[in-house]
């Protein structure tokens, strides 16, 4: 996930406290919604080193605000408990000392109660600071702040689901729904685009995070994009066909991911009497061939396409596509909490571009020209990510509304397959 660092902000964009406060209390609201399914012990154990209990996303956000936003502007503000520095802070370096990523399910105490405690007494704070008159440099934290809960909201579904998947009841996070009946996507069809000059990356209105920008052209080539995700069905073909086991579709380190980890077919899914069955939000389901096909690694991605005889966008082939399109999308206000298949085709217009799965793109993680992290502890996400890192576009199903941008970049290494992240097609024109 796009990890925590900000484009400025300009400087009449959040100079009243109203909007950010009511921001606040909503992302704040949500993940409390978000978490009230769990029990304490749903919300303690961690399933795998990369995901991390829900108790310590709750917790880790509303150390952000007391961290970043609180106590360097509150005066008298109390800390809640000093010893939350070290078992919730994530990655900054210049904070402090912090309990090991992998280690997070061994914080069995504090209870989950006590986390909500927290985030009351951090949600009163913030509310009286923010009734105070909130310069824009706080209201611009606070607004960062939000953004990053809404990371931390996709977050905690995801490894949920990951932790859910890992017991022998496969219990669902909400009750179980039926798989909705209706017209079929039909053939993916593709939409052209002319390529040239284009102007790439947030244009500096609102917020961003600072990996957006800046904004700088590219040059694309003439392409095509398929008008639709790559669906469940189309994947059954694919490991109908032994696309698991032709080491010329694959990358090298892919074909070794395949040789350890002996994948055979996307992650959650087993079969049941003959049928493809899935693990869901909504517990263990039959696949819904229609359905955009997700939980992919970018080398079950990238595989997929060469066995289709073409490739996968650029980032900036597919930011291009998506400029000016509306945002509408399924993303976790649906309350799907799945992948939802495309609506009815139309010539020349592109579908699924936001919501559903988050889309894996050809392009490494790495600075646009001109990137200068911001100063300070916010700034240390972003920049030294841009490893080893492959862009995701789009947003997906549990993806908070309000939080996506066409300039949005998500970025997970290639070998991730617990995220909602699966594939359109491109081909050169």
């Amino acid at each position: 996930m796009s990890k925590l660092s900000q484009k400025p902000l300009s400087q009449n964009s959040l100079t009243q406290a109203s909007p950010v406060s009511e921001r606040f209390k909503h992302v704040r609201a949500t993940s409390r919604e978000l978490g009230a399914p769990l029990s304490d012990a749903d919300a303690t154990v961690q399933s795998m080193p990369d995901a991390s209990p829900a108790k310590w996303h709750l917790a880790h956000t509303t150390w952000f605000f007391e961290t970043m936003v609180l106590k360097p502007n509150l005066p008298g503000y109390e800390v809640f408990d000093e010893s939350f520095n070290y078992l919730f802070n994530s990655y900054y370096e210049t904070i402090g000392e912090r309990q090991p990523r992998p280690m997070r399910g061994m914080i069995t105490r504090p209870h989950l109660d006590t986390i909500y405690a927290y985030r009351d007494h951090v949600d009163a704070a913030v509310e009286t600071l923010l009734d105070r008159g909130a310069s824009p440099t706080v209201a611009e934290l606070v607004e960062l702040g939000c953004h990053h809960e809404q990371q931390h909201q996709e977050l905690l579904l995801t490894d949920i689901l990951h932790l859910f998947a890992q017991s022998p009841l496969k219990p669902a996070y909400r009750d179980p729904q039926p798989l909705g009946v209706g017209a079929e996507p039909g053939e993916a069809r593709f939409v052209s685009f002319d390529g040239g000059i284009v102007e790439i990356g947030h244009d500096g209105e609102g917020f961003a995070f600072d990996s957006e920008g800046p904004r700088h052209r590219a040059l694309l080539e003439p392409y095509r994009l398929a008008d639709r995700l790559v669906t469940n069905g189309e994947f059954i073909a694919f490991i109908e066909d032994g696309g698991y086991r032709d080491p010329l579709l694959w990358l090298s380190a892919g074909w070794a991911d395949i040789l350890a980890n002996k994948w055979d077919k996307p992650f959650y899914w087993s079969k049941r009497d003959g049928e493809w069955w899935t693990m869901t939000l909504r517990g263990a389901q039959p696949v819904d061939r229609d359905a955009p096909v997700t939980h992919l690694s970018y080398f079950e991605a990238d595989a997929f396409a060469t066995w289709a005889g073409k490739r996968l966008p650029s980032e900036f082939e597919w930011e291009n596509a998506a400029a000016g399109l509306s945002m509408d999308g399924n993303f976790a206000g649906s309350g799907r909490l799945r992948p939802k298949p495309a609506g009815p085709s139309s010539d020349g217009t592109l579908r699924q571009m936001f919501g559903d799965v988050w889309e894996w793109t050809r392009s490494p993680f790495s600075p646009y020209p001109r990137f200068k992290p911001v100063e300070g502890a916010v700034g240390e996400y972003n920049g030294k990510f841009m490893c080893g890192q492959f862009v995701l576009r789009g947003g997906s199903c549990v993806t908070p509304e309000g939080h996506i941008r066409a300039t949005y970049r998500n970025f997970f290494p290639p070998d991730a397959r617990w995220q909602f992240s699966g594939l359109r097609l491109a081909e050169d024109a």
